[in-house]
This record gives C-alpha cells, structure tokens and sequence, in this order.
C-alpha cells in the first residue's frame, strides 16, 4: 500500500511538472508567430545575439529548481520523519539531506543572477 501510494505521488508530481512546463512553454510558441508582423532584416538583427530575453531564462531558471527543490524535499523530508521516528538519534543526519536538498534552489538563483548579469 505504501509503494503504491509513493509511485501516485511521483505521478503526480510528473504531471504537475508537465503542465508547469507547458504554461511557460505556451506564451514561447505564441510569441513567434507569423513572420509577417517582423521587420525585415537588416546587417545588425543578422548578428549573433547571446540571448532574446534573459528575464525569462532567468525566471525560468529559478522557478525549476523550485520545483525539483520542492520534490526533493518532500520526498526526503517524509523519509527524514520515518528514520526519526524509528530511531531518534538519526535527526542530524536527516537534517544534513534536507538541507542538501534546499540547496538546489539556491544554485537556481545563482544561476539566474548569472544570466541576469550577462545579459
């Protein structure tokens, strides 16, 4: 019963990544529509540009690791509470994975503050 009600779980928060994924994905696709409302191309919009829109690789950026941060502390944040409950002095090794898995959204930041200044 437990695994089934886990494997649910991991269902659940695939899906809830698939429809986040196309949200942001959506406005993307509508975004370059037809070629006709752009200006014709000159010798300056012909070089290379390093990125369309930072504030979107940016927020994108951090919003995911939110997410994957989210999942990951749920799932060892469920298993931290199992461990402690049967056995009291595992707290600060539990505590230690928690935090490992908090610190994924903090590299998302990071990462978005060095697009940010890039751009």
């Amino acid at each position: 019963m437990h695994a089934r009600a886990a494997s649910s779980w991991g269902r659940a928060s695939l899906r809830a990544v698939a429809a986040c994924a196309a949200l942001l994905a959506g406005p993307l696709a509508i975004g370059q529509g037809s070629a006709a409302q752009e200006p014709p191309p000159t010798a300056q919009a012909a070089a290379p540009t390093t990125g369309q829109n930072p504030f979107l690789a940016a927020a994108l950026a951090t919003g995911l690791a939110a997410i994957g941060a989210g999942i990951a502390v749920g799932i060892a944040g469920a298993a931290a509470i199992g461990a402690i409950a049967e056995k009291p002095e595992l707290l600060g090794r539990s505590l230690i994975f928690v935090g490992l898995a908090e610190g994924i959204v903090i590299y998302g930041l990071i990462v978005s503050f060095i697009i940010l200044g890039t751009g």
